[in-house]
């Protein structure tokens, strides 16, 4: 069997559907053994960082392996950002890249290049994946694949890359058959009877518990383990952005997204509390603050993560599990046989209090498209089972904010890498894991124009995709930066940006498209958008002054986010002591004749 035939057949045994990629000539053995084939095929995107996105979402959404090919040089060093992703969003991917062949590469010759389009990519992103090959000897093919499978997915998950020379694919190798990945084997990773006893001792006592989701529970398939957990106890629960869809925010114990742009109310919910069961998050100083010594600083931590590397890393725990997060919530649940909620009936019920106090989204005046405002009201027509692709930029904070999720649907968006432009590539990705479901884009002005070539793939599949973009003429998130750090100089966010008549280019890819200037047509904007299964765009435009509002300041403990409460408001929303108010540098420089507290 021909080596290329052999890769693609083992693909297809271990149900990968669809491979993302852009030819080029490293990988035309590859491509000829996906040609008409019914098992398996080629989507031919239009920028390898596309193909590495698309391959990221059709993981998110599939819960298997996400692969993308590239030739090799420019073709494999274009896969980077999306290699990136990956690694720090634990998304077990496949990166499958053509290199020259052996015969013309370099390998240890203290020269720059050998062959044509030579680039030793495997040196290139060791530091962002789990395992990184050459394949330089036909016998490394059958164990080189098992082993990347069986790495992308075990333990934190995470991309791996095969770099795979031309004549290494047109070899001949003596199997007739591709072999299958057997299922991953737990080691170590399941919680022991005595931490899990300790564990519900802790719970059983405290007073104003929180549970904090974070990524961990979508990747290890826990949804339904937290949920039942969360109906068991009825303990708050607030999200990580990465979590945001790790429960359904109807339930009565959500309190909404964590952290330095978190709804005021989840911050002020972890703030109060006496103990803090933290599941599969990194909780980084996006969810800390700065300082994260005044991180729930009157809480017990107990930390769950399958990464041991991640515990204790920013903040001390005094329980920490590497575990599986779902191994670990159906232990917890099988032991925790009762639990009296009687006891947590004041703290819920303050919990309470502060979301009405602090709701992100409010009724407006005018015609003005308030993008909180926007996020809920969208919320009421995205269809029960659709899978949001949510880009970075302010938007996605507003969606963090203020979308609200139900059980059924699902969020993609990149946390750790955070690259603008993700949403559309990676929507394309999902729409063909999960072909059934509507898939809806959610994406900005700047963002879009970084993968707008993609509209072209969207179009010639004919995905069930709609794409939302909110307009506000400009790089948002750096705008509201340049406004509060660098006296309103906006450069390259205003001078120097600019953008195209969206609803003309999308037209002109043979994508219907169309546009809503204000809040009295949006809500029929909307119904219009979700009645076909065809792919659509809908430009929303908004204020160029909108801001992310509440924000967390450097320097300041989560609770006392900008626009900051009056020190007596705060106080009185505190169980625990508040600090006291400390200006930072910019604070200084701003207030230099006030009195700051």
């Amino acid at each position: 069997m021909k080596s290329s035939d052999y890769i693609i057949n083992f693909l297809s045994k271990n149900k990968v559907t669809h491979v993302f990629e852009v030819c080029g000539g490293a990988i035309t053995h590859l491509l000829d053994s996906m040609y008409g084939r019914k098992d398996i095929a080629a989507v031919s995107m239009h920028h390898e960082q596309a193909a590495a996105f698309a391959a990221e979402g059709y993981s998110r959404a599939s819960g298997n392996i996400g692969v993308a090919m590239a030739t090799s040089g420019p073709g494999a060093t274009n896969l980077i950002t999306g290699i990136g992703s990956a690694f720090f969003d634990s998304t077990a991917t496949l990166f499958i890249t053509g290199q020259v062949n052996t015969y013309e590469f370099k390998f240890k010759k203290p020269i720059r290049q050998k062959g044509f389009q030579e680039a030793d990519i495997v040196s290139i992103v060791r530091p962002i994946v789990k395992e990184a090959h050459l394949i330089d000897k036909p016998e490394k093919i059958v164990k080189n694949l098992r082993k990347a499978f069986y790495t992308a997915k075990s333990g934190r998950p995470g991309p791996v890359l095969l770099d795979i020379p031309m004549d290494i694919q047109r070899f001949n190798l003596p199997y007739k058959r591709a072999d299958k990945v057997y299922n991953l084997k737990y080691i170590n990773s399941r919680p022991s009877s005595k931490a899990i006893s300790q564990i519900i001792r802790l719970l059983s006592i405290a007073s104003r518990p929180v549970i904090i989701s974070g990524g961990g529970v979508g990747i290890s398939g826990a949804r339904q383990e937290l949920l039942l957990l969360l109906r068991k106890t009825g303990i708050p629960v607030v999200a990580s952005l990465m979590g945001l869809d790790s429960c359904p925010h109807d339930i009565a114990n959500y309190c909404g997204m964590l952290g330095t742009y978190g709804n005021r109310y989840a911050n002020l919910t972890v703030a109060n509390s006496d103990l803090v069961l933290a599941l599969g998050t990194r909780l980084d100083t996006r969810q800390t603050g700065t300082v994260s010594s005044t991180f729930a600083r009157g809480a017990k931590l107990i930390h769950i993560d399958i990464d041991q590397f991640e515990l204790n890393n920013k903040i001390k725990a005094d329980i920490g599990l590497v575990c599986d997060v779902k191994l670990f919530l159906a232990a917890l649940n099988k032991s925790l046989t009762k639990y009296n909620k009687a006891r947590i009936l004041p703290w819920i019920s303050k919990t309470l209090e502060f979301e009405c106090k602090y709701r992100s989204w409010v009724n407006q005046e005018g015609n003005n498209i308030a993008p909180n405002l926007f996020m809920h009201i969208l919320s009421g027509f995205l269809p029960s089972d659709a899978i949001v692709c949510l880009d970075v930029g302010q938007h996605q904070m507003w969606a963090g904010q203020s979308l609200e999720l139900k059980e059924k649907q699902m969020l993609i968006t990149q946390g750790g890498m955070a690259s603008m432009g993700s949403s559309l590539p990676m929507a394309i990705g999902a729409s063909f894991a999960q072909p059934n479901r509507p898939v809806v884009v959610i994406t900005g002005d700047g963002g879009f124009q970084l993968n707008i070539q993609e509209l072209e793939t969207l179009r010639c599949h004919n995905l069930p995709v709609k794409i939302i973009l909110l307009n506000n003429k400009g790089y948002g998130m750096i705008r509201q930066f340049q406004r509060q750090y660098f006296g309103s100089r906006f450069q390259s966010t205003v001078k120097g940006y600019s953008q195209p008549d969206f609803k003309k280019v999308v037209s002109a890819f043979g994508i219907p498209a169309s546009r809503v200037e204000g809040i009295a047509s949006l809500k029929s904007k909307l119904k219009e958008l979700f009645k076909s299964n065809k792919p659509e765009f809908l430009e929303v435009m908004i204020g160029k002054n909108n801001l992310v509002l509440p924000k967390l300041a450097v320097n300041r403990p989560i609770e006392d986010q900008d626009p900051q409460l009056s020190f007596n408001e705060l106080k009185s929303n505190m169980f625990i002591k508040a600090l006291p108010r400390v200006a930072n540098s910019y604070d200084r420089k701003k207030n230099k004749k006030k009195n700051i507290r």
